[in-house]
């Protein structure tokens, strides 16, 4: 089996039949260069990613509430320091994520 009819044969495998017959439009250089690209992807795992957005997420918890604030700009440098520490030990031990999500002038970034 070619590299072509491997290609066909997935993209029918994953229900990619509009594909197979855009193959049949292109010219020789831009048909090659199309399954040069599909060959790399991982439809398995897009499957099972698509497949994964469709599963019921169990919420344990569903109270948001406020937590506990220092202001950086008044701390010293040796509590700012502190903090740094502790909260570096904590993230590489794997105890937690840190997420910040922004938006606007970039003030937090410092930009």
């Amino acid at each position: 089996m070619d590299k072509e009819e491997e290609v066909i044969e997935l993209l029918k495998t994953y229900n990619q039949n509009h594909i197979v017959n855009l193959l049949g439009k292109l010219d020789e250089d831009k048909k090659q260069d199309l399954l040069e690209q599909i060959s790399k992807i991982d439809f398995a795992q897009i499957m099972e990613l698509y497949d994964n957005t469709k599963k019921e997420i169990e919420i344990k918890e569903n109270k948001i509430e406020a937590i506990n604030y220092l202001d950086k700009s008044k701390l010293s440098e040796e509590q700012k320091e502190k903090f740094d520490r502790l909260g570096e030990e904590i993230i590489r031990s794997g105890k937690y994520a840190v997420v910040t999500m922004a938006g606007g002038q970039g003030t937090r970034l410092r930009s």
